[in-house]
């Protein structure tokens, strides 16, 4: 469900799904059955099983089809919508094949389900945490408040979103690791999504010792010749060198500046940048004050 059907593909979906009905509606395959099949209603079962495959799999290419035309979505892209398809497919495909198995073993499930009501009640308290891990996943995938290719916060790990399927969220973060997190715990979580956002800023924090720093001005502009390579893709009134916080023998201090476009690699670079100039910067306070300790944190704001 994930890439686009081509048009032949779901030709010969719908051909197959119309000779099954056929089939299935006309006494055209009353066969004499091997011994063992003798009395039972298999192969009704089993037409009506791949019925029900290919009818769903039709509305839903369908569904995905329309959809990626409204929207003027390309076939290689997908966003929660198309995510939340697939994941629905898969859910009733399974519960379909669960329903097939138990009539092919001559099980009437309605019966089963009837007199198992305290068995089922036992289960699914048992499988509580996989009910709850697929409910949270089709609220993420239908909610739109986080997308494929988003550059999020959640809790406390940040990365870019690569997938959201049935059971889990999947990230990658700055450092090129696979972060797979529970849907249950992203539903649950604070999530702050960078990329939804119309201003991009980025704030970095630092302490300078008082005795190092010539005034606030003079390092603003320091910090800005060091992003001079830069200068193009950030907005030029941006620049702002904050005061957080006044201490006896050091300030901390917030250099923050806006982006014109979201760009994680742009960032990433600017935030390499910005670090080993503010590293120059720590060591002059430590080699002055030794007893001051120069701190820096890149974060987004």
């Amino acid at each position: 469900m994930a890439k686009k059907a081509k048009w032949y593909q779901v030709l010969l979906e719908v051909m197959l799904l119309l000779f099954l009905v056929a089939v299935k509606v006309l006494p055209v395959h009353d066969v004499t059955l091997p011994e063992f099949l003798t009395g039972k209603d298999y192969i009704d079962t089993l037409i009506t099983f791949f019925i029900f495959l290919l009818s769903l799999r039709v509305i839903l290419r369908l569904t995905g089809w329309w959809y990626r035309k409204r929207n003027n979505m390309p076939a290689d892209k997908d966003d929660n919508v198309i995510y939340g398809l697939s994941n629905l497919y898969i859910l009733l495909v399974f519960l379909f094949s669960m329903l097939t198995i138990l009539a092919l073993m001559g099980i009437n499930y309605k019966e089963l389900f009837t007199t198992l009501s305290i068995v089922a009640a036992a289960i699914a308290i048992i499988f509580k945490d996989l009910i709850t891990e697929i409910i949270s996943g089709f609220i993420i995938s239908f909610s739109r408040q986080i997308n494929n290719d988003d550059y999020v916060k959640i809790g406390e790990h940040k990365g870019k979103i690569v997938d959201i399927n049935l059971m889990k969220t999947t990230l990658i973060n700055e450092d090129d690791d696979v972060i797979i997190l529970p849907n249950s715990k992203v539903f649950t979580s604070e999530i702050i999504n960078y990329t939804q956002r119309e201003i991009k800023k980025i704030n970095t924090e630092f302490e300078i010792s008082l005795d190092t720093l010539e005034s606030v001005e003079a390092l603003e502009v320091e910090l800005k010749e060091a992003l001079k390579s830069y200068r193009k893709f950030i907005q030029k009134d941006s620049y702002n060198l904050k005061v957080v916080q006044i201490k006896k023998d050091f300030l901390q201090l917030k250099f923050q500046y806006v982006l014109h476009k979201v760009d994680r690699e742009l960032e990433r670079n600017i935030r390499r940048t910005m670090a080993r100039k503010v590293v120059s910067l720590t060591k002059k306070v430590k080699s002055a004050s030794p007893e001051t300790p120069g701190t820096l944190q890149v974060e987004e704001g």
